[in-house]
């Protein structure tokens, strides 16, 4: 059977390798030409008992032709224990006692199939996942049209390892392994790779490669052997793609390849200062591996000094970044306002997770874009944009440090939890590839003559550095004199000042793209959104034959952002808040009309949902 796209779901107890077993049957796909999008949904309780329906883990991937999102409903289902097949039947649903499937909230589909071990179906088994009686697929009340495929997983990982030499724990470690292999089989995957992917994984470890080869082949020839009663699938490849090279790569990683990049071409050593937070401590332990590329990277107690340090760089003539989440973006405001009082360019990555305060630290949502904004103390402006796709996470890194640099301004840039785990199919740049990147200098008819007030016709003060003879200066956080550059507390040079930083920002809408639309342009209705939600919006215009506008530059907005949204009679902004965005153009776009329409749900969008958003209101 040949599909053009389909959507598989491993998901099993924290600590049974999902997001491995996920990632490598991403990766394989990738490698076979297929498109991809992921969502690796990690549990929100932090070490929940073994088998309870607060650890299940989860990865999602869609792969195929044509793929915008990982979808809303799997196709296969991979279920390791009794408390992930209850999530998956129930969806947001799984907390209520008593619960039965439906169609609308669970995360498969009608007609999918569904893998399942069934030695993790014993009665102590159930009673973890709050079943109440011994049959969990007719309380479930799944469809008779749910294809149930029963797998002793357990006790063929056993029989596979018996004289492996493993322990009973690193055996039971393994099954992920063989259901691995056995959904290579089912959609046609080689394993070659998949070993590869194996054994560079445990090079330090080369003990555990040939159990986890053995299994992983195992699981392969299981299906292929016993011809289990489901169809295999092949997927379409996407024959539409540029040639070149591809990899799948996930949004924290594409973050900090983009930083790497950037300061390459700039000419710049690479400083991170950083606290490790999640979702985006990934993003530090990358840069922190990344030595040979002149990248250095401070781990700091905390997320004050982290961004403090970062600073310190950035005067000191360094390409200076500081990585974080929504609470640490809290606590760096104040430094961050020192940057912009300053005027160094520093490059601010925010991973969003669910909120407020520590909120849902594994979880996803668009939070923190009014606090990007607006959120530090006096007029205090810096650049925000955001990425759309776990891939193109490497070219807004690339561009906040651009921006950063040529501008002497903050640049906050904007992923989420899902974006940074997540992985996408990315074609791999050259250098060459990428545009130039001219940091802000300082003329030499100044030398001698230097104050760091100085700026040229953009409004972008020049960046003189220690070491730079003849450039000597201080640079302050208090207010300063807008032609002396020395402390002021006069009332009209404040005002100039502000507007002088105010206007620098400003005059970045001339930089940076205008804003596109997809779809059907000619349409009466207009989709919006940002950051993350472009692919679920994107697949949802297409089957609404709806226009879409999607932003990735925020702060300041392309210069025809009022001319397009005047186009259009209906607008919808869509967002994974209550309706920041909305607010946002609502205060710089007069007169326009907004409908919205948020989920807080600490997921991603849901197609479905927002088409029947769209439809169920139409005459209103």
């Amino acid at each position: 059977m040949q599909k053009q796209h389909v959507v598989v779901r491993f998901c099993g107890d924290s600590g049974d390798g999902m997001q491995l077993t996920g990632t490598m049957f991403s990766s394989l796909s990738a490698i076979l030409g297929n498109e991809i999008s992921t969502l690796p949904d990690f549990p929100a309780e932090i070490r929940a008992p073994q088998g309870t329906l607060g650890g299940v883990s989860g990865f999602q991937v869609q792969l195929g032709k044509g793929v915008y999102t990982p979808g809303d409903q799997a196709d296969v289902i991979v279920a390791m224990n009794a408390a992930a097949l209850k999530v998956c039947a129930l969806g947001s649903r799984f907390n209520q006692q008593g619960a039965q499937w439906e169609e609308s909230s669970s995360m498969f589909k009608r007609d999918a199939v569904i893998i399942v071990d069934t030695d993790s179906l014993a009665t102590k088994d159930l009673e973890k996942a709050l079943y109440s009686t011994d049959n969990p697929f007719t309380e479930l009340g799944l469809p008779e049209s749910v294809q149930i495929v029963p797998v002793a997983l357990t006790q063929l990982t056993k029989q596979s390892l018996a004289d492996s030499g493993l322990d009973n724990k690193a055996i039971l470690k393994s099954r992920n392994m063989f259901a691995l292999g056995l959904v290579c089989w089912l959609f046609n995957r080689p394993i070659d790779k998949a070993i590869d992917f194996l054994e560079n994984k445990f090079q330090k470890k080369p003990q555990l490669i040939a159990p986890n080869v053995k299994v992983l082949t195992d699981g392969f020839h299981y299906g292929n052997n016993l011809a289990l009663n489901i169809q295999t699938v092949t997927i379409e490849q996407s024959k539409e793609l540029p040639h070149g090279h591809y990899t799948s790569i996930a949004g924290n990683k594409a973050t900090a390849w983009g930083l790497i990049a950037a300061a390459e071409k700039a000419g710049k050593r690479l400083f991170l200062g950083s606290y490790p937070i999640t979702p985006a401590t990934d993003l530090m332990h990358e840069l922190a591996a990344r030595k040979d590329m002149n990248v250095m990277v401070a781990q700091a107690a905390d997320e004050i000094a982290g961004v403090c340090t970062a600073i310190g760089a950035s005067f000191a003539g360094d390409l200076a970044a500081t990585s974080t989440s929504g609470p640490g973006l809290s606590l760096k405001g104040e430094a961050i306002g020192l940057a912009v009082m300053a005027e160094l360019p520093l490059v601010v990555i925010d991973v969003q997770r669910g909120g407020p305060s520590t909120g849902l630290p594994t979880k996803t949502e668009q939070t923190d874009l009014m606090q990007a904004i607006y959120g530090r103390n006096g007029e205090c402006p810096a650049v925000v944009i955001a990425a759309s796709t776990s891939a193109n996470c490497f070219h807004y890194a690339y561009q906040a440090c651009k921006l950063a640099l040529e501008n002497m301004t903050p640049v906050i840039l904007l992923t989420d939890t899902y974006l940074a785990n997540g992985t996408g199919l990315w074609k791999i740049p050259t250098l060459n590839d990428l545009p130039a990147i001219h940091p802000q200098g300082v003329p030499e008819s100044l030398k001698g003559n230097y104050n760091p007030a100085l700026r040229d016709e953009r409004h972008v003060r020049y960046w003189a550095y220690p070491g730079m003879e003849g450039y000597e200066h201080r640079n302050i956080g208090l207010e300063r004199d807008a032609q002396k550059g020395i402390i002021s507390t006069n009332p009209e040079n404040h005002q100039r000042m502000v507007m002088e930083r105010q206007a620098k920002v400003n005059q970045i809408a001339n930089q940076i793209p205008l804003l596109q639309v997809q779809g059907n342009i000619s349409s009466d209705t207009l989709l919006i959104g940002w950051g993350s939600t472009e692919g679920h919006l994107l697949a949802a215009a297409e089957q609404l034959n709806c226009a879409l506008a999607h932003f990735n530059y925020i702060f300041p907005l392309p210069v025809n952002t009022k001319e397009i949204l005047h186009q259009y009679k209906r607008i919808i902004v869509c967002e994974l808040n209550s309706g920041q965005f909305a607010a946002f153009l609502r205060s710089q776009v007069p007169g326009i009309v907004l409908e919205q329409y948020n989920e807080l749900t600490a997921q991603p969008f849901s197609v479905d949902r927002i088409i029947n958003f769209v439809q169920q209101h139409s005459t209103k």
